[in-house]
């Protein structure tokens, strides 16, 4: 099935609802009638500059209705749609172009300066559209003046499952970003097994402050769409503003990342606002702390919470933590077992195989330690550019680079990632079991862990640590906090208090720039 038909059918069972709220006062509300009137006229503008089958059309702005448009207009083409993550700078976003090699790129006003300045854009033959009103010039066409002008695109797209739709980069967060190559069915896979279509007599609203450059975004859009949903967007995550939507728009569905979470409830006028209308709040794209989600259960009553697994090259999520496992009611021992399952990440969905594998490639027993993998129609071909598909085995399988293992009940949890595991005079140890001991102290706001090298053991524990404000607490108070609680072999041999750790732009810690920053071999 082609992603365009999610909009198609969208159209014809709720053509007048409104397919976004947008603008700084929400005066943005095109209906999904107009939506696809606007993606048809902008295929006509880009057939005009020469696109078709198998080019690429980048974007790089904040979240605005321009990147659905730019989507389903691409699709219509047959093109494919290259999101550039907007915080990128010159080198990163010049990698991902060069890779990308796009027909079209268009940008928002902020960013067209930096993308003049890309070696990989020949500003002589790349077409070049600027999306904001008055920013056009230079050799920037207009957007809007481009669609006012255009006649709608009587063509019909013919690509199928398994042909590229999309070019999504990976975070860059260990190496460079790789390009992830996904199909019209790794998209229409997961709609049509999880979401339900559009219904006129649900209405749903949908506020989306994940970036449209990430999957989790793309996958709510793509979600929306098919649902029929009012996508609410927020170009950037801020707390205040995010909690204005919710009560002006009556928000009913929102998707997060840990960090957003927290940023919320820590925010001194989190009472001022009615959130009432919240029905779910999905997370994840990051690890989600225990204490951060219960105070959430808490503070968000009647919520329904979810949290969704998933990776740039599954395309979408492939295991969840359903609202019912984070409903704590029930007997003692069920609330316990509930409890537990909030460190979790919940099980495989329809439509994906997801297994526990050794290193041999062979599944492993319950409760027994072995990398994540997943095989199904909704996953990536490979990496663009890449035609040895080293990332997908002769099975199919995808090798996600996560540890972890499979409880007695089906549901996976994480230790870590394969790359980052510490060995310690050849033990094992998981820097996320090691952070989740030191975030059980109560003057612990959070923490990563790292492996630094030393000649007697290998790799030795060293912790990043940030309190609470107003608390104290000293490195050897955690330290024997952790040696209570974790093999003695487990406890940092050093703690580095610090006033924040560095993030990607959807909450991630980055790892490996703790490392690069703290990671030396003396003192930290």
């Amino acid at each position: 099935m082609n992603t365009f038909d999610l909009l198609e059918i969208a159209c014809a069972i709720v053509p007048d609802r409104p397919a976004f709220v947008a603008g700084e006062n929400g005066e943005i509300k095109p209906d999904f009638a107009t939506f696809r009137d606007r993606a048809s006229r902008l295929a006509s503008v880009l057939s005009g500059m020469g696109v078709g089958p198998g080019d690429r059309v980048a974007l790089m702005d904040v979240n605005t209705p321009a990147h659905a448009e730019t989507y389903f207009a691409s699709a219509m083409l047959d093109a494919i749609y290259v999101p550039v993550n907007f915080r990128s700078r010159t080198t990163e976003a010049n990698h991902m172009l060069e890779r990308a090699a796009p027909s079209v790129v268009l940008a928002g006003a902020r960013y067209m300066k930096l993308i003049d300045t890309c070696d990989s854009v020949d500003v002589e033959t790349t077409c070049r559209i600027a999306l904001e009103t008055g920013t056009s010039g230079n050799g920037w066409a207009s957007y809007e003046g481009a669609i006012s002008a255009a006649e709608p695109y009587l063509g019909y797209p013919t690509g199928d499952d398994n042909d590229t739709t999309m070019i999504m980069f990976t975070s860059g967060s260990t190496s460079a970003p790789k390009g992830v190559t996904l199909t019209h069915g790794s998209f229409t896979s997961f709609v049509m097994d999880n979401v339900p279509p559009a219904d006129p007599d649900a209405i749903e609203c949908n506020l989306l402050t994940v970036p449209l450059y990430h999957i989790a975004g793309v996958q709510s859009m793509m979600s929306g769409v098919w649902g029929g949903r009012t996508l609410v967007l927020q170009p950037q995550f801020e707390p205040e503003g995010w909690m204005e939507l919710v009560q002006r728009e009556n928000v009913t569905r929102a998707m997060m990342v840990p960090t957003m979470l927290k940023t919320l409830m820590d925010h001194p006028k989190f009472s001022n606002f009615d959130l009432s209308s919240l029905d779910v709040i999905t997370y994840g794209a990051a690890a989600m702390p225990e204490s951060v989600i219960l105070e959430a259960i808490e503070r968000f009553p009647g919520v329904k919470f979810i949290n969704a697994f998933g990776q740039t090259e599954t395309a979408a999520t492939i295991t969840m933590l359903p609202p019912e496992d984070h409903d704590l009611t029930g007997t003692p021992e069920e609330i316990e077992k509930k409890r537990r399952r909030l460190r979790s990440i919940g099980v495989p969905l329809d439509g994906v195989e997801v297994q526990i594998m050794n290193e041999e490639g062979h599944q492993v027993p319950e409760n027994e330690l072995g990398e994540i993998v997943a095989r199904g129609k909704r996953l990536m071909k490979g990496y663009w550019g890449d035609d040895t598909n080293k990332a997908l085995n002769s099975a199919g399988w995808l090798h996600t680079g996560d540890l972890g293992y499979r409880d007695e009940d089906g549901y996976i949890f994480l230790t870590g990632r394969a790359r980052e595991i510490i060995k310690r005079g050849g033990e094992m140890i998981s820097p996320e079991e090691v952070e989740e001991a030191l975030e059980s102290h109560e003057a612990v706001r959070e923490a990563s862990v790292i492996g630094v090298p030393d000649t007697t053991w290998g790799e030795i524990v060293h912790a990043v640590v940030v309190i609470e404000n107003g608390t104290v607490v000293t490195e050897t108070e955690l330290i024997e906090h952790t040696r209570r609680v974790l093999a003695s072999y487990k406890k940092p041999e050093k703690i580095h208090f610090a006033d924040e750790l560095p993030r990607n732009a959807l909450g991630k810690v980055i790892r490996p720039r703790v490392k690069e920053t703290f990671g030396g071999a003396q003192e930290l």
